[in-house]
């Protein structure tokens, strides 16, 4: 039994028969057949290997664009938040802390290029409260300056320096940022906007390349379809977060949406809060001389 046994272990396979062919394949010549099969075994992988990248490419088109141009977008974002012609705007600025009213104050900005390609120049008119009517702040080049006409006196101000609550000098004149700052396109993510709607965002680094440009840094969120600015957080030279913008209520202005609302929020103290709001954006014929600071005295702006 156990000899039986070891037989039968150890007993060689019998070969299968072999199948008999078709007489359609009688009639393919060899070489034919191999060239079919290979055919078809290429099809199936090619299939195989559509199927496997079909999501990869519907995930592509949610990708940033490799060739999106960052200096483009943020030019185009210029374009969204400052009119391409000479412009006035009315301004109320507006600090809170804790949510409680601390003060507020009212302004009328004037705006224009002085000559092709060049950054704004702008002419701030305070008008309310009434103890600073009348003043006067212009930016003009990288000179900012600031006039009280009860002393006839001009004084040297930075644009860095604090205007109202989180404004500061800088904020409340016009400026194209493309001009003075070089961009980066970081990537291209989901955020929550100043009115807590989801929105998919260019995120673009910026730092300065001119001794004009108010901040060192500054990280910009541009809506993907349009380059609607969205929200900044503006960086001094050490990476210290200075303050948070959001830019929101959108509203026909001069031809196009513009943001009519700046949320500004403290960097260091989320309680304090100021509130920038834009109306009335008018076409204006602007002289060249309102942007001299010899002119000052005279000026009879309307």
């Amino acid at each position: 039994m156990r000899c039986g046994t070891r037989e039968r272990l150890y007993q060689r396979p019998q070969a299968a028969p072999e199948k008999a062919e078709t007489p359609a394949m009688n009639r393919t010549p060899e070489p034919t057949r191999r060239r079919l099969l290979l055919t078809a075994g290429l099809s199936t992988g090619l299939s195989t290997c559509l199927s496997a990248w079909q999501p990869a490419l519907a995930n592509a088109d949610a990708r940033p664009a490799d060739k999106a141009d960052p200096q483009a977008l943020l030019a185009a974002s210029d374009a969204v938040r400052n009119p391409g012609q000479p412009f006035s705007v009315n301004l109320v600025i507006t600090e809170f802390d804790a949510g409680k009213r601390v003060d507020s104050s009212s302004y009328i900005t004037y705006s224009r290029t002085l000559s092709e390609g060049a950054q704004f120049a702008s002419l701030v008119r305070f008008t309310a409260p009434a103890r600073d009517a009348g003043k006067l702040m212009l930016k003009s080049g990288n000179e900012m300056w600031f006039f009280d006409p009860a002393t006839k006196a001009s004084v040297r101000l930075s644009p860095q320096q604090r205007l109202m609550g989180q404004a500061s000098n800088g904020d409340v004149v016009t400026v194209n940022l493309a001009r003075d700052y070089r961009a980066v396109l970081e990537a291209e993510e989901d955020i929550q906007d100043g009115e807590r709607k989801p929105r998919r965002a260019h995120r673009l680094a910026l730092t300065a390349a001119t001794p004009d440009a108010t901040y060192e840094r500054i990280e910009l969120w541009l809506d993907r379809d349009n380059s609607q600015p969205i929200k900044g957080r503006f960086l001094a030279a050490s990476g210290r977060l200075l303050k948070t913008v959001y830019y929101r209520r959108y509203q026909p202005q001069m031809g196009t949406a513009r943001p009519t609302e700046l949320v500004i929020i403290d960097g260091l103290n989320p309680q304090s809060v100021t509130l920038m709001r834009l109306s009335d954006y008018t076409p204006r014929q602007i002289p060249a001389s309102w942007f001299q600071r010899d002119y000052l005295p005279r000026l009879q702006a309307d």
